[in-house]
C-alpha cells in the first residue's frame, strides 16, 4: 500500500501514528508530496477530486481518502487492540471526540493556508480569529473533559495529540499550555510514544 502524505500536515501525521501504533507502518510505502489551495497537485487530485492528503492506494488499484477512513481501515487489517471502539457507548463517544480533534486541525490548517499563501493585503483578520475561536473553544472542552483523556490509546486520543502538535509547530503563539492543565498532561504523555517521535513535524 502507498501512502501520500505530507510530513507537517497533522491528518497525514495522524495516519502515520495509528499505523504506526498497529504495526501497520512497515505495510505502508510512504510518498511524500505537497498541497496547497493555490497550486495544482496533479497527481493528488487525480486520486481525490478535493486535492487533500493523506490519500491511500491499496495494492488492489482501489483508493482511500481522508484521514478518518484510512484509519478507520488500517485499523480493520491488524490483531492488535482496536483504536476505534466496537462496544457502542465508547465507540460513539470516541468519534465525537475524534471529529473534535480533526475539527482542530481543519480550523488550524485554513488558517495556516490564509497566513502563508495569501497576500497579506487580502488577509482577514476576522475570519482568522473566527477559526482560532473554534480552536479554542474546542481545546478548553477536550481540557474539561478529563476523562476523555484517560483510558487505553483510541483514535480520538491520537487526533488530539496529532491537533496539539500542529497549534506547537505552527501557532506557538497561542500558548495553549497556560490555561489547560489536562491538555498538558495528555500531551506529554502521548510524546513519550515512539510513534509520535517518529512522525514529528520538522
Amino acid at each position: 500500500m502507498q501512502l501520500i502524505y505530507a510530513p507537517t500536515s497533522p491528518f497525514s501525521r495522524k495516519v502515520r501514528v495509528l499505523a504506526s501504533e498497529t504495526g501497520m507502518l512497515h505495510r505502508l510505502q510512504l510518498i511524500e508530496t505537497a498541497v496547497l489551495p493555490v497550486t495544482l497537485n496533479e497527481r493528488v487530485n487525480t486520486l481525490n477530486p478535493l486535492g487533500k492528503i493523506p490519500v491511500l492506494m491499496l495494492d488492489g488499484g482501489e483508493v482511500l481518502y481522508d484521514s478518518r477512513v484510512i484509519c478507520e481501515y488500517l485499523d480493520s487489517l491488524h490483531d492488535r487492540p482496536k483504536l476505534f471502539p466496537v462496544e457502542p457507548t465508547r465507540r460513539w463517544k470516541t468519534l465525537r471526540l475524534a471529529a473534535l480533534a480533526d475539527g482542530v486541525m481543519e480550523a488550524a490548517v485554513i488558517t495556516r493556508y490564509e497566513r502563508a499563501a495569501r497576500p497579506v493585503e487580502r488577509q482577514w483578520d476576522d475570519w482568522i480569529d473566527g477559526q482560532l475561536g473554534k480552536v479554542r473553544r474546542a481545546l478548553r472542552a477536550l481540557n474539561d473533559d478529563s476523562e476523555a483523556l484517560r483510558g487505553p490509546l483510541d483514535i480520538a486520543q491520537i487526533g488530539i495529540a496529532c491537533a496539539l502538535g500542529y497549534l506547537d509547530f505552527r501557532f506557538p503563539e497561542l500558548n495553549w499550555r497556560n490555561e489547560l492543565p489536562a491538555l498538558v498532561t495528555f500531551q506529554e504523555a502521548l510524546l513519550q510514544r515512539e510513534s509520535m517521535q517518529l512522525s514529528e513535524p520538522v
